[in-house]
């Protein structure tokens, strides 16, 4: 296992590098709670995967993870390094089989200091922007809570800008689109300006 602190010295610079992942709490008003498990890419923010389980167990973990390799494309045999893993201490996360499981896989395994959940910031921020949301409204089954995460994560991946990925979507950063719409973004601000100049120079002639 790899220490936290050793993890994050240096930043992730590419997508697939370090995945977060993390538990939250979901009420289904007829139902009870549920437990939410989310793979986001670190470099990108950008939920990879997600779960809505009964349990909080290893296996709900490499499920979720199962679902995050098959999205990726990590689980070709064509990739050469899998995503590292960085997580909490949780009874899940430090389990045995969980250990088993990511060595049989080839993902390196880091977690965070106890008491320091600043480390997985970037999926407790989305765990509090997805109730935020979700605490709007009243989901009497479980079904009806699903369709709630998924509709609201593909706002969240898709349609919601962030300051901290230059005003890009997590999307656009994990396919690598990011480059080309910022060109453009730039070719239409210079463009804008250019028009701006002449309209004045027009004025004032």
């Amino acid at each position: 296992m790899i220490k936290a602190a050793d993890e994050f010295h240096d930043k992730t610079t590419r997508t697939n590098q370090l995945w977060q992942t993390d538990f939250t709490y979901l009420k289904a008003t007829g139902s009870g709670w549920f437990y939410l498990s989310t793979i986001l890419d670190d470099f990108s923010r950008y939920i990879v995967a997600w779960k809505l389980c009964t349990t909080m167990k290893a296996g709900d973990v490499t499920g979720t993870l199962e679902l995050a390799l098959e999205a990726s494309g990590c689980s070709s045999a064509a990739v050469r390094h899998k995503p590292r893993l960085l997580s909490d201490n949780g009874s899940s996360y430090i389990s045995g089989d969980l250990a088993d499981w990511l060595q049989d896989q080839g993902m390196d395994h880091v977690r965070g200091a106890p008491n320091h959940p600043q480390t997985q910031g970037k999926i407790a921020r989305w765990h509090q922007t997805l109730k935020n949301r979700n605490l709007l409204e009243n989901y009497y089954l479980p079904g009806a809570l699903e369709e709630a995460i998924r509709a609201f994560l593909g706002h969240y991946n898709h349609r919601r800008y962030h300051e901290s990925l230059g005003n890009l979507t997590p999307a656009d950063v994990y396919f690598g689109r990011s480059d080309g719409i910022l060109k453009e973004r730039r070719t239409i601000k210079e463009r804008t300006l250019k028009q701006r100049r002449l309209l004045n120079l027009g004025r004032a002639a």
